[in-house]
């Protein structure tokens, strides 16, 4: 099985040309929390680190809890339209730079224009949280293309999920997040962009507004405008899907 595709629920089912395989989420959590546990305290919503909030990080450490055999997954949120065909967005492996081990598409939301708000004052000329195309506005996962066989090979990856690594990101960059793995990932590739391939913004056009309306309407249609053919809609915080 070199590639799967997978849809978290209460379970995982891992899709392939040897059929589906489903995995119960409460064994998937049970191998993540020692892994994740260290980190949860910085992406999660609650001020403590609960274990039934690992599963939110199993991107993560995806590569550390599947079977050696499959070497690359897509992973997608429950709240996507696909206006394409999925088996297109595996071509997209192919794009990877070397070093690349995670693809994901950019948020479209001026959401780490906000979270990283004191590391920004601090650095005034900084691309931390400024909007694309030359800003680094932070990643959205809901669309992500997992390398499994290159995430096992990176020693950068595998060093910085380790717990001191992770406290000396949070500390540098002042980072407090509430989003899981997109929070992680966001860190991550503030210091490590090498580690990404980003997606088009058609692959995951996402549709929530919500900051537009909370403080940052000025800025908000930088993060936001997306040009191409949508092959993916997004329909975050439970925004309407356009009819086709």
């Amino acid at each position: 099985m070199d590639s799967a595709v997978t849809v978290l629920q209460w379970y995982l089912t891992v899709g392939s040309a040897a059929g589906v395989i489903v995995h119960d989420v409460n064994e998937l959590t049970e191998k993540l929390f020692p892994i994740v546990e260290a980190m949860q305290k910085h992406f999660s919503a609650g001020s403590g680190t609960y274990y039934s909030d690992s599963i939110f990080f199993l991107s993560v450490a995806m590569h550390r809890i599947m079977p050696k055999e499959i070497t690359q997954i897509i992973q997608v949120d429950l709240d996507l339209k696909y206006k394409t065909n999925i088996r297109d967005l595996f071509e997209e492996f192919d794009n990877f730079p070397e070093g690349a081990v995670i693809g994901i598409a950019r948020e479209m939301q001026p959401v780490y224009r906000h979270t990283f708000w004191q590391y920004r004052r601090e650095n005034p000329q900084t691309k931390v949280g400024e909007p694309p195309p030359d800003g680094l506005p932070g990643f959205n996962s809901g669309v992500l293309l997992l390398n499994l066989e290159a995430m096992r090979q990176s020693k950068l990856y595998n060093q910085l999920l380790e717990p001191t690594m992770v406290q000396k990101l949070t500390e540098k960059y002042h980072f407090k997040g509430h989003l899981g793995d997109q929070d992680f990932f966001t860190m991550v590739g503030m210091e490590h962009p090498e580690l990404f391939h980003v997606l088009d913004c058609t692959w995951n056009r996402q549709l929530c507004t919500w900051w537009k309306d909370h403080g940052y309407s000025d800025v908000f249609d930088q993060y936001f405008q997306c040009e191409g053919e949508v092959k993916i809609y997004h329909g975050n915080c439970n925004t309407p899907i356009p009819d086709d």
